[in-house]
């Protein structure tokens, strides 16, 4: 057998075979849509804490707010994510839906979640980094706290917090791989269920790891063209 058979042989089984192109479509669909749900998740909750802790990082009143968050931070990063999953998956979706699941609900909210938490710590760092007197000349404006915020403050830390929340969302996307635990069909499922057929397991699994790679590289790029236009319009 020449080495262009050989390759086509190889080809043939991983994504010709048994409709095995079809399934790699739904599953490529599910992984994409379950990183896009946690995404959003994660951001929601990460600004919240984060605007939460530094909001009652001078205040006696807001002690609660500070403690709560503190503790979702500690307890969520402190934790595996494939814990967390299984905990909510098996133990409380169904006690919340009524003994249903659906493993791409529990899946979204578990990474979202888990996200959160880092995310949390990321914008945290960047609100603290700008500069106090950027907030001492928008009040003395007559700024409130929430315009402040929403206009001085979070868009300078943006800037400087963008790599690292690109990375913090590479990373998520590689940890949804762990989905496979419930019946959620993702790529990681896909290249189990063509091991079984072809009773091979490395070529699959190699497979699903450079589709993953090329997408922490697209997902790179377009990162590093957005920063570079953060820093064009810094120039201009």
């Amino acid at each position: 057998m020449g080495f262009f058979e050989w390759i086509w042989d190889k080809i043939y089984a991983l994504l010709i075979e048994n409709g095995n192109y079809k399934m790699l479509l739904r599953a490529f669909g599910n992984t994409m849509l379950l990183a896009l749900f946690a995404v959003l998740i994660g951001i929601v909750i990460g600004v919240v804490v984060a605007i939460g802790k530094v909001a009652s990082a001078h205040s006696k009143k807001l002690f609660l707010v500070r403690w709560l968050c503190n503790l979702y931070i500690t307890v969520i990063r402190g934790t595996p994510v494939y814990v967390q999953l299984l905990i909510f998956y098996f133990a409380l979706l169904p006690m919340l839906l009524k003994d249903k699941n659906s493993p791409l609900l529990a899946g979204a909210i578990t990474f979202g979640i888990n996200s959160g938490a880092y995310v949390a710590e990321i914008i945290r760092a960047g609100i603290q980094s700008v500069d106090i007197g950027q907030t001492e000349a928008s009040r003395s404006l007559g700024l409130s706290s929430f315009q402040t915020m929403k206009s001085i403050i979070l868009p300078q830390a943006i800037k400087t917090i963008l790599p690292a929340l690109g990375n913090e969302f590479i990373v998520l996307i590689k940890e949804t791989a762990v989905i496979g635990v419930t019946s959620l069909y993702d790529l990681t499922k896909w290249a189990e269920r063509v091991s079984s057929f072809t009773f091979e397991l490395l070529t699959p699994m190699l497979f699903v790891s450079l589709i993953y790679l090329i997408l922490v590289l697209g997902l790179t790029k377009l990162l590093n063209i957005f920063e570079r236009r953060l820093a064009k319009s810094d120039r201009g």
